[in-house]
């Protein structure tokens, strides 16, 4: 059974239900967990949204792999969180092995319920629970990088190591061939 990582901030897994009902909570949570982290606010905000990569990298300007896309993935009541290239698809089967049990695309409702977030804005930290954290590989090459703040129209900057850091994620060979 996998434990979560002893050396990751505890401000990073908070519960803290109360912060859940709306995109601006979401956002506060997740500057709250980089401020004290030690990551520079670099959350922004695009009216336009940027829900998909494609919208994202648009926004930001950069490529659309820069953009760390967030998928949520059960593995029973575990919440796996993909942290994938906006260029990339992710292969369920790889995190099912890597995991040693079924992991299965989640539903929306099931996301915010354990993540905090709504889909299209699924931050990698500032979550109201522990998910278990896969990096993909290919975002290693990339720099900078954009994730996800908290909601589908604000993204955060920061670097593939500070991912890994922020996050205590595995990095892992994630995508479809």
């Amino acid at each position: 059974m996998w434990a979560p990582p002893t050396d990751a901030p505890a401000v990073h897994w908070r519960r803290d239900t109360s912060l859940m009902t709306d995109g601006g909570n979401s956002v506060e949570r997740v500057r709250a967990a980089l401020q004290e982290a030690g990551h520079p606010d670099t959350i922004e905000a695009f009216p336009d949204g940027t829900r998909r990569a494609q919208d994202a990298a648009a926004a930001v300007g950069c490529t659309v792999a820069q953009i760390a896309k967030s998928i949520v993935l059960r593995a029973g009541d575990q919440v796996v969180l993909i942290m994938t290239s906006g260029a990339n698809r992710v292969d369920v089967e790889k995190i099912s092995r890597a995991l040693g049990v079924k992991a299965k695309p989640a539903d929306g409702r099931w996301v915010r319920d354990t993540t905090g977030f709504a889909i299209g804005g699924v931050a990698p930290l500032g979550h109201i629970g522990r998910p278990r954290v896969f990096i993909d590989a290919d975002l290693m090459m990339l720099d900078p990088i954009w994730a996800a703040a908290g909601s589908p129209r604000h993204v955060f900057r920061s670097t593939p190591s500070e991912l890994v850091r922020l996050t205590g994620g595995t990095i892992a060979d994630v995508k479809e061939e």
